[in-house]
């Protein structure tokens, strides 16, 4: 059988009118073969993959084929976000032997199949230049428009593309010759794949002359542990004075800490570094300094162009510091700067930690850099926006810990979302805001409404109705928001309440519909939140409405863990906008 057309290791990113630029995404790379007899997905070595990832066969056998034979390149991925593949999660799915357990997996965390080639429709398009195959294939994906086959866009700037990569920790860049035809079993140079390195630093302790892989350790507290092995990267000069080095200073070519190396690679854990090169010696760095807090830190690709200053400093009572903290920012912002678009933000600064003075901000400070700057207010002063990487960084290096955004973009006078605020009296009553926004979520599906809910971070629920911007007023949104409390208060009068204020509100949870106006704000997903234990509004699930669930369980030290884990509850937030009956919620 045929196998696919692989691109060639670069070191830099080529540049020309006759380059075009893809994302590299960490997957199974397959081809996906269908006719009216089914769909077969192959990986590069003619492996049959179609038992390990039914999801994709099941949504295309349910798809109209009005043509074939059609003959895909691409990933099978599963995806954190957009431009971010879990590879660590795929590759657990392929080693799985039980048909049960698979099942239940692609339910709970489906798999893709990201399409960048077309290789047959109806022919053979190999012959065609890459432009040409690329347009097949846009064509045929958006015809069908199945979650289960992505399209895999080209870009002509690669600052976009890099700039994409870098900002979703992904895996790297395919560049590809415009003018380049499709070679089964062949390595070209008319593709350059293009690494997104993560450059880790360790102290080099053992050597096996066997297979000429070297050991690097780290520091965990007072504990060394295995950081991974590398043998690749290494120039011949530099392999000899080190294997030298090993046989005259070492113990059986085991070596104590006092050379210390950067390496290359795509992810470090458990004692295992992927695709590990060596980068260069570190004769600056004491093995000492060598940690996982270090690790941690470079794994993150922190931007260049912020400064992070007192990075040790305490922030929360339970032991997060600011480093913990902006390590957290970083991984978060995929997800989080989709809502700050086009958006001012206010924050809420805890420059010393949440136990001392805190203030909120609207309006960027003189000091502040130009990407935090939005457009001025009529009084002159600018507005803080949060729309780049940097910018989240730099505003969480000056201890802003909770972001919060308007309803409407700056430019309009018309919200782009609405939401219902189901606040309790206090954190013990947070059932309370489970079985009203379960019962809300009856009424909006009963409506063919989209809706989303999330923790306020702090003691209640909040449910998020994305809107195309325009296509209501505030009065109409307004409108809205009141019949569905007025429904809740009157099915439970005892347990619900539109009181606005607390001393009259006997305990009740209020619902609240008011806050939803112009020039009021709300927490942004994913925001941390100035409670003692560091918790973070999340994104939910809708059925975990239905477990034990309370709004401390979410904090900044796990929300990562759990995106990775169980993907990202608010991942198709932006695509139901156009979507959502507007006639219907207007007549409510």
């Amino acid at each position: 059988m045929d196998k696919p057309m692989l691109p060639t290791l670069s070191s830099s990113l080529i540049e020309g009118e006759e380059w075009m630029y893809e994302v590299k995404y960490d997957g199974f790379r397959a081809f996906l073969s269908w006719t009216t007899g089914g769909v077969e997905l192959r990986s590069r070595n003619g492996t049959d993959l179609s038992r390990q990832f039914p999801e994709i066969i099941n949504a295309l056998d349910n798809c109209t084929l009005n043509e074939e034979p059609i003959l895909l390149d691409g990933e099978i991925v599963i995806l954190n976000n957009a431009y971010q593949a879990n590879f660590p999660l795929l590759q657990t799915r392929g080693r799985m032997k039980k048909l049960e357990k698979i099942k239940q997996l692609s339910s709970r965390r489906p798999a893709v199949f990201m399409a960048f080639d077309m290789l047959k429709r109806d022919s053979d398009l190999t012959s065609q230049p890459y432009l040409d195959r690329k347009r097949h294939l846009k064509e045929f994906i958006e015809q069908l428009s199945t979650p289960a086959l992505n399209y895999v866009e080209s870009f002509k700037d690669k600052e976009s593309v890099q700039r994409l990569v870098f900002d979703h920790l992904g895996e790297g860049i395919i560049a590809k010759r415009v003018d380049s035809s499709y070679a089964y079993n062949k390595r070209t140079r008319s593709w350059l794949k293009i690494k997104e390195w993560r450059t880790v630093s360790g102290f080099l302790t053992q050597y096996n002359p066997e297979n000429d892989y070297y050991e690097a350790e780290i520091y965990d507290g007072e504990e060394r542990i295995v950081l991974g092995r590398f043998k690749n990267g290494l120039s011949d000069e530099e392999s000899k004075t080190l294997r030298t080095f090993f046989r005259e200073k070492g113990n059986g070519w085991r070596l104590q800490p006092s050379i210390c190396a950067d390496i290359n690679c795509l992810e470090a854990s458990r004692g295992e570094l992927r695709e590990p090169q060596f980068n260069k010696f570190r004769f600056d760095l004491n093995p000492n300094e060598c940690t996982a807090d270090k690790l941690k830190w470079d794994l993150s690709l922190f931007p260049q162009d912020v400064e992070y200053t007192h990075t040790d400093k305490q922030l929360w009572p339970n032991g997060i510091t600011k480093k913990d903290y902006l390590i957290y920012l970083r991984h978060a912002a995929a997800y989080m700067l989709p809502y700050f678009k086009d958006k001012h933000v206010t924050v809420i600064r805890y420059p010393d930690g949440i136990k001392q003075q805190s203030f909120f901000q609207k309006n960027a400070s003189d000091y502040a850099p130009d990407h935090v700057k939005g457009q001025p207010t009529s009084e002159g002063e600018m507005r803080l926006r949060a729309e780049q990487l940097s910018s989240l960084l730099w505003l969480g290096n000056q201890g802003a810990l909770e972001f919060h955004l308007p309803f409407q973009k700056t430019l309009s006078d018309h919200p782009d979302e609405i939401i219902l605020d189901l606040d309790p009296p206090e954190r013990e009553s947070f059932d309370s805001a489970i079985l009203a926004a379960g019962l809300l979520k009856h009424l909006l599906d009963e409506l063919g409404v989209y809706s989303f809910v999330k923790t306020s971070g702090n003691k209640g629920l909040q449910i998020h109705l994305p809107i195309d911007e325009g296509s209501m007023t505030y009065k109409e949104t307004r409108r809205f928001t009141e019949q569905l409390a007025l429904l809740l208060v009157k099915e439970k009068p005892d347990l619900f309440t539109i009181e606005r204020l607390k001393k009259n509100r006997g305990g009740r949870l209020y619902i609240d519909y008011v806050q939803h106006a112009e020039g009021k704000t709300i927490i942004a997903p994913y925001s941390a939140r100035a409670t003692k234990e560091a918790s973070v509004a999340a994104p939910l699930f809708w059925h975990e409405l239905d477990a034990p669930l309370t709004p401390s369980m979410f904090t900044v030290r796990n929300v990562m863990e759990r995106i990775h884990k169980l993907g990202c509850p608010f991942q198709h937030f932006h695509d139901v906008r156009k979507y959502q009956p507007i006639t219907t919620i207007k007549k409510l």
